[in-house]
């Protein structure tokens, strides 16, 4: 069944016979168009010794297929003046392309053979585990990236949402054509694909496109179910010497994407950590003098969520910050967020929205978001009504779950000598 469409959004949805969905928004004033297919697998989908395996998938659809070399796809994208890109998440994969409308068969064309008929000639997997490990050692070598795994992978222990997308070095090693292949095989088929398309279109011409490119694909097995993951607030210390300063995470979980309480989230984190004007930033670093960068930020799937605050600091403060972001989260426990702070959040949030969705390709994705997560399209008038619904209530309701010592995980990278925290250091009141 078909979810139902946007009353003020120009949204068509529509399955072939083999199980791929197709969802399209036309929008009028733009000459371009972008087209994304959404795998319904990723990262949380590999076992331990397959971690990475999505995410090398994804590289080596961009090394040629039966009929066209890696720099055959990159000259016929160039000469159409579109941009073709792919990102490996958590729980999907996402191939697009954005070009003219006039190009959009010969975008088809190009997508379809990428995603269809990768070629996993056995030279260049040996030469892409190179790239991938470059990459790796890239991620490495960003404190902000490693103390984010560090505590991922406490926080989430034993579990696949706690895994880097990336994966290691001894995985990346062991992937060979047949994993590949097999990968491809069970998870790249129409029953596990989403089709969405925004821009300057007809619903009926790219339907009969995805027909003409995909039709004759044999829908697969479904997708394993996944476990939802348990929370390990553990207290991580690694100490590397090599660092100026001490790179910190601390989290707490969060409602899922579809949960009623989302938009709350939202503007909880809008208020604590996701702007200048935040708390976090206006404490730590406008006041007290303590960082150079703070932040808080939300990372929601369709069955966990995890607030982490982010940022870095000399070892001489270390302590004196997470003592300032625990008072912060006690403040949001005890006390109602202001009526002039709730309206600034609500307004950051509809402009962030607002502006983000004016181009093709942010369409294009948030068709896709709400058809996986949500089964069903929201008007830009819902999100803006879900926005400005959450009262000071909700957002205390949120904070008093969540903001609980118990729950709290914290992560530390750094020259750590001399640095004493320990769990009693995270009691919220």
């Amino acid at each position: 069944m078909n979810p139902p469409l946007s009353p003020s959004r120009d949204i068509e949805s529509a399955s072939l016979a083999n199980g791929l969905q197709v969802i399209t928004e036309a929008m009028a004033g733009v000459r371009s168009v972008s087209i994304g297919l959404w795998v319904g697998t990723g990262s949380r989908h590999e076992v331990r010794a397959d971690c990475g395996l999505s995410h090398f998938l994804e590289h080596m659809l961009f090394k040629g297929t039966e009929r066209r070399t890696a720099e055959d796809l990159a000259r016929e994208v160039d000469s159409l003046g579109g941009h073709l890109d792919a990102f490996t998440g958590k729980e999907l994969v996402g191939f697009n392309i954005k070009v003219l409308d006039e190009h959009v068969p010969k975008a088809f064309d190009i997508l379809a053979d990428l995603l269809l008929r990768p070629r996993f000639d056995p030279e260049d997997i040996e030469k892409e585990k190179g790239v991938i490990l470059e990459e790796l050692k890239m991620e490495k070598d960003n404190p902000e990236s490693v103390v984010h795994e560090l505590f991922l992978s406490n926080f989430w222990k034993r579990h696949a949402l706690g895994q880097p997308i990336i994966g290691s070095r001894k995985t990346i090693a062991s992937f060979d054509r047949a994993r590949l292949q097999g990968h491809h095989r069970r998870y790249y088929v129409p029953n596990n694909l989403t089709l969405t398309a925004a821009g300057s279109l007809r619903h009926e011409e790219i339907l009969r496109l995805a027909e003409k490119h995909f039709g004759g694909e044999k829908p697969g097995t479904p997708p394993p179910q996944v476990t939802t993951p348990r929370v390990h607030p553990v207290l991580e210390i690694k100490n590397k010497r090599s660092l100026q300063q001490v790179q910190f995470c601390l989290g707490v979980p969060s409602h899922p994407t579809p949960h009623p309480l989302r938009f709350a989230c939202y503007v909880l984190n809008v208020i604590l950590g996701a702007g200048m004007s935040s708390r976090l930033f206006q404490n730590i670093r406008e006041r007290q003098g303590l960082a150079y960068s703070i932040f808080s930020e939300l990372n929601q799937y369709r069955d966990a969520g995890c607030m982490g605050i982010y940022g870095g600091t000399s070892v001489e403060s270390a302590r004196r910050v997470v003592d300032s972001i625990v008072a912060e989260l006690s403040k949001m426990k005890s006390e109602p967020v202001s009526d002039d702070e709730l309206a600034r959040a609500k307004e950051h949030l509809k402009g962030s929205l607002m502006l983000s969705l004016e181009s093709t390709s942010a369409r294009m994705g948030n068709l896709a978001r709400q058809s996986l997560y949500f089964g069903r399209f929201f008007s830009l008038d819902e999100l803006l009504a879900g926005i400005e619904s959450v009262t000071q209530e909700q957002v205390q309701q949120v904070a008093r779950e969540f903001f609980v010592s118990e729950l709290t995980g914290l992560a530390l990278l750094g020259r750590l000598d001399g640095v004493s925290i320990d769990r009693g250091q995270l009691e919220i009141p």
